[in-house]
């Protein structure tokens, strides 16, 4: 068994979203995941992202992109229908492809532009492997059957979990004798995420009071010291409560320094806020492996090095949307920044 003198704290919820740093992009991006016909029927996604610019010298913010995503998903996580708010021809060509980690391979055959200008759309797109893992923990806040019934399972029904992430690791608290998972053991209330007195914080999050699930994000970037960009960003899965209110199982926050004039990354550090098991903010020790990577592999880059047990496919799903921040930092060089 792990020790938990050696694994590091979980710190909690961080609560609503820092101010806005004048001179700053702040990239926010929602999928919210809800079953109209009841669980085993079609998943529906509907995601939305935006870049916002908080002006240097004052003024209002200003929107530089935006966009939208419908998707209809199978119970096998296999994309039945998808559209997206502008159109992109040829989107529907991803009908057919399944959430997962091929899917990635498809989104670069079927929208190599929107990977190439990191687009915000790509970011939604890039979410929907991670979205469909995850979308069913929203059923155990609304039926305590549900989780009863998944752990009840014959063990060769059930995926073997061991191995698979940091947090699953063998010996870990969050296997049993067969090394299946067990249920999620932690959880914690959060808070709405956009700050209040800060409407333009955030892009609009619809208000949901059935069994749902949702991930989001937000990236801040801005100048730091000379010749370099600050990156603060989060990453949270929450699911919607019966008496009101969200209830997170992933929460991480990150911090990071990008070199401006060769785009790598310089330092990162990543603080566990809300985690499921004992041995998931194991993986933030290993993030340091990413230190001189150039954001443009960032995506390949950190499932080559934080594979398995080396990582948690949350927390690389944070680190690898890095990969969009020198389109970001650009928008301050562009003549928008002022």
């Amino acid at each position: 068994m792990i020790e938990p003198v050696d694994i590091p704290p979980v710190a909690g919820p961080a609560g609503a979203s820092p101010p806005r740093r004048p001179g700053s992009v702040r990239r926010t991006s929602s999928i919210d995941m809800r079953w109209p016909g009841g669980w085993g029927t079609q998943l529906r996604l509907s995601g939305r992202a935006r870049d916002l610019l908080t002006p240097a010298g004052g003024g209002a913010p200003r929107v530089l992109a935006e966009d939208v995503l419908r998707a209809g998903v199978a119970p096998d996580r296999t994309i039945e229908e998808i559209s997206s708010e502008p159109t992109r021809p040829g989107i529907g060509r991803l009908v057919g492809a399944r959430g997962g980690g091929r899917l990635r391979a498809a989104l670069a055959e079927v929208v190599p532009e929107e990977l190439a200008a990191g687009t915000p759309l790509y970011l939604l797109l890039d979410d929907i492997a991670g979205s469909t893992l995850i979308a069913g923990f929203a059923y155990s806040q609304w039926h305590p059957e549900w989780l009863k019934a998944a752990a009840g399972q014959a063990a060769s029904a059930r995926r073997r979990m061991e191995g698979v992430c940091t947090g699953f690791q063998p010996g870990s608290s969050a296997l049993d004798e067969h090394g299946l998972s067990r249920p999620v053991h932690r959880t914690r209330t959060v808070l709405p995420l956009p700050r209040v007195g800060d409407p333009d914080g955030w892009h609009d999050l619809e208000d949901i009071g059935e069994v749902s699930m949702r991930r989001a994000r937000r990236i801040d970037v801005h100048p730091g010291e000379p010749g370099t960009y600050a990156v603060d960003a989060m990453f949270q899965d929450s699911a919607t409560k019966p008496g009101g209110g969200r209830a997170a199982v992933h929460e991480y926050r990150l911090e990071a320094i990008v070199d401006a004039g060769t785009w790598t990354l310089t330092s990162v550090v990543a603080e566990p806020r809300v985690l499921p098991f004992q041995e998931c903010p194991l993986a933030t020790r290993n993030v340091a492996a990413m230190i001189g990577t150039p954001l443009a592999e960032m995506r390949t880059a950190v499932l080559d090095r934080l594979a398995r047990t080396n990582g948690c496919t949350h927390l690389n799903d944070a680190l690898r949307a890095l990969a969009e921040v020198p389109v970001l930092a650009r928008a301050l060089t562009a003549g928008h920044g002022g």
